[in-house]
């Protein structure tokens, strides 16, 4: 058995409401993570996926590097899309039990690391029960004592666009891999993982129903998603 924790980045979208669709009909719970300035152009949108149950957390209000920030524009960034988020919460008559936090892509701060860790945990934010996670690169990078949330696998599905060269099949291959240049295995027997997909509306549209083709595909090899848990 594999158990994963699956989590979907960049809400709110076009597809968002799909996406939430499917993962109701295969009773798959997932952890989502909202970008403010497109959630505000999609509110309906990421209003129906806190109604059906997703948990939502921060994803910051416009998906900087946050290396390339300062570290009051990156406690401005986390803020303001706290603001947002807890707004449509409020929208949806939905209570907000946890506050987990990812950086836009997996870009933790460079020099201002431990000061937004610290940050972090000091304004209660959530984080993900990470310790069925038995890679020794976890532990050997901090990430088990790191409060955001990052992953173990992408799918990198959001590669797939227009002359990039990236298709479908290698999405598939990258399930597959049994040693990767990033991250873990995915299908290595007894393994846990936290999972990346992304809600996009551009790889909808060059392949529809993306999500649940590579979704399928880790079901179909034994891929069991479970409920996040956080730390208390």
């Amino acid at each position: 058995m594999i158990r994963a924790v699956l989590t979907i980045d960049d809400v709110s979208s076009d597809n968002t409401p799909a996406i939430v669709d499917y993962l109701c009909e295969k009773k798959i719970p997932a952890l989502m993570f909202m970008v403010g300035v497109w959630a505000e152009k999609h509110p309906a949108q990421l209003i129906y996926a806190l109604e059906h149950g997703m948990t939502v957390g921060n994803h910051s209000y416009s998906h900087p590097h946050f290396s390339e920030l300062s570290f009051e524009e990156c406690k401005n960034e986390i803020e303001r899309n706290e603001d947002v988020l807890n707004r449509f919460y409020e929208q949806a008559g939905v209570e907000r039990k946890y506050r987990p936090f990812r950086f836009p892509y997996g870009d933790k701060g460079g020099e201002n690391k431990v000061l937004i860790q610290q940050y972090l945990l000091e304004q209660g934010f959530s984080k993900v029960r990470d310790t069925a996670l038995d890679y020794p690169w976890w532990k050997e990078q901090g990430l088990d004592k790191d409060i955001d949330t990052l992953w173990t696998f992408d799918f990198a599905e959001y590669m797939i666009r227009p002359d990039s060269g990236f298709t479908s099949e290698d999405v598939i291959k990258r399930i597959y891999d049994s040693n990767p240049e990033n991250g873990a295995p995915l299908l290595k027997d007894g393994s846990s993982h936290i999972i990346l997909l992304h809600a996009h509306d551009e790889t909808e549209a060059l392949l529809p129903g993306y999500y649940r083709i590579f979704i399928d595909e880790a079901l179909k090899n034994g891929v069991e998603f479970v409920e996040p848990e956080f730390v208390e």
